[in-house]
């Protein structure tokens, strides 16, 4: 028993990576390959080492924020999904060696990618993603306390993430490529907004100043709802600038009516989590389908 307190078992570190979270790292790269096919390229290899990158990032994110969270304290007493180290469910050692583990998972993949594509000025960019997904909680002075983390977000795991992937694959990018990664941008930047919000209360009394914290519930239900109509403009400009097709992605919007709804009746608690499920449903059918239409073109 005390041996499962220290490492805990396998469900106990697939909860800790977030699957909820994941399709933050899926859409992008469905997106970006879907408008690299459009530009006449077809390259698996690269897909799929952006998809190692992308996933092992995210990952890696979640248990560094996971490990930072849990020594300071700030994850106490949570109303989300179990932490592990806030719970005693795992040492700090353990989960700060799984951070890094994706870390590393994430950096071989990228100078593979990187070696692919034949663009090797973009290690400096994946350096800064690793940077980035560190400190977002890590150091001394983590920018995630000081409401920066949505902007974090919709840099990596929107404009880098989409841009990037399209870019090793078929060396350009297009303007809809550019209207792609802001839609998938904004709704991985909803799913943090939800996030924070849940954890608004918790997190203030934790001294965590999260833009949610920062501007207030009122505020931060009206962000969400933009994040979540503007993928449905964003879809428009990729159809208008590249292809009709793009317009596929429009219908998804509808996943994103029920998460809408419950955030603007002014839930709290544990009545958002569901929320971060929708969230991650409506971003990754958008990725997907909005990738689907760019290769079509």
């Amino acid at each position: 028993m005390q041996l499962l307190s220290i490492v805990g078992t396998m469900g106990d570190w697939i909860a800790g990576a977030r699957p909820r979270t994941l399709p933050a790292a899926l859409a992008p790269v469905a997106a970006g390959t879907g408008s690299a096919i459009g530009l006449g390229v077809i390259a698996p290899s690269e897909a799929f080492l952006a998809l190692c990158v992308s996933l092992a990032l995210q990952i890696g994110v979640n248990y560094a924020n996971d490990y930072s969270d849990g020594i300071r304290g700030t994850d106490a007493d949570r109303v989300g999904p179990m932490r592990l180290v806030g719970s005693g469910t795992a040492s700090p050692r353990a989960v700060l060696g799984a951070a890094l583990a994706s870390f590393a998972v994430a950096a071989v993949a990228g100078v593979a990618l990187i070696a692919t594509s034949g663009h090797w000025w973009l290690a400096l960019v994946g350096a800064a993603a690793i940077a980035a997904a560190w400190f977002y909680t890590g150091g001394r002075r983590p920018y995630g306390y000081t409401g920066l983390g949505e902007v974090s977000v919709f840099v990596f795991f929107g404009l880098v993430a989409v841009l990037g992937t399209t870019y090793t694959q078929a060396d350009r990018v297009t303007l809809g490529t550019v209207a792609a990664a802001v839609g998938v941008g904004a709704l991985a930047c909803a799913l943090l907004v939800v996030n924070n919000l849940r954890d608004l209360d918790t997190d203030e009394d934790a001294g965590k100043r999260t833009l949610a914290v920062r501007v207030g519930a009122t505020r931060t239900r009206q962000f969400y709802l933009v994040l979540l109509a503007l993928p449905v403009a964003c879809a428009v400009v990729a159809a208008v600038s590249t292809t009709w097709w793009a317009l596929l992605a429009v219908p998804t919007a509808v996943l994103g009516i029920r998460p809408a709804r419950v955030v603007a009746s002014g839930a709290t608690g544990r009545d958002l989590v569901a929320v971060l499920g929708g969230t991650g449903a409506y971003q990754l059918g958008f990725g997907v389908l909005l990738g689907v239409g760019l290769a079509l073109a």
